[in-house]
């Protein structure tokens, strides 16, 4: 055989099998009874409960960039109401607006924040305070908060508005745990025990959920609780 008729076969064959696989992923992807998991597919939106992947964060910010997708997002792991936009004193709001009631099976006072808050809050609950607690030897039944929405400047500044002007934040202060013990980011913090521990598990955390986390590293005015940010520009402390 020449050798270009070779070289041509090689060619033919090669691209063959570049055809299939192209085939096989289409399929993948799209056919109904695709056989990914959620977690692997794409294409599927946000599930909460679902276990992460390298799609996970691509999701999730998918998700809190649509109004309807982060709703649906929310449905799969939170207790929430839908409410109207909140149109506050002059930049302040809330929009979207949720109430948000529990995010998994960890309870907590109802709290008006953004959909996006409530979302990043439920994965943190999910894929962080979940196994963190473990160490604990008991689950978290309640979460406690400092609220999210507050009409007022940035602690500290005169002109710029702070993030909880808009809800774009929540600040988390405790948790209770199923056998009734109360723990306490204030007291907690510090040490080397099991509880120091999972505060800076839930700190470090939580980073991989919301774009900015502030806590007792940060300043004396996060002392008590961590400020869990939906915007911003990365900063973990």
């Amino acid at each position: 055989m020449p050798k270009s008729l070779r070289i041509l076969g090689r060619i033919a064959v090669r691209l063959t099998l570049l055809g299939c696989l192209l085939w096989g992923g289409w399929w993948l992807l799209m056919a109904g009874d695709s056989p990914l998991p959620t977690q692997w597919h794409p294409l599927k939106p946000l599930d909460v409960a679902a276990d992460e992947s390298w799609w996970t964060g691509v999701k999730l910010r998918r998700a809190v960039s649509s109004d309807r997708a982060c709703l649906a997002a929310l449905d799969t792991g939170a207790d929430y109401v839908s409410l109207p936009p909140l149109e506050g004193e002059g930049a302040c709001g809330i929009d979207p607006r949720v109430s948000l009631r529990a995010v998994g099976d960890v309870g907590l006072s109802p709290v008006e924040t953004t959909c996006a808050v409530a979302l990043r809050t439920a994965m943190w609950e999910r894929h962080v305070l979940r196994p963190a607690s473990q160490t604990l030897g008991s689950p978290i039944a309640r979460l406690h908060h400092q609220s999210s929405y507050n009409c007022r400047p940035i602690r500290g500044s005169t002109s710029r508005l702070s993030t909880h002007a808009t809800a774009e934040a929540i600040d988390v202060r405790g948790v209770t745990l199923a056998d009734g013990r109360r723990l306490e980011l204030v007291s907690g913090w510090t040490g080397d025990g099991a509880e120091a521990a999972f505060w800076r598990a839930a700190r470090d955390g939580a980073c991989d959920w919301f774009v900015t986390v502030l806590g007792p590293d940060y300043n004396a005015l996060h002392a008590d609780h961590f400020h869990l940010q939906s915007r911003g520009w990365g900063l973990c402390r």
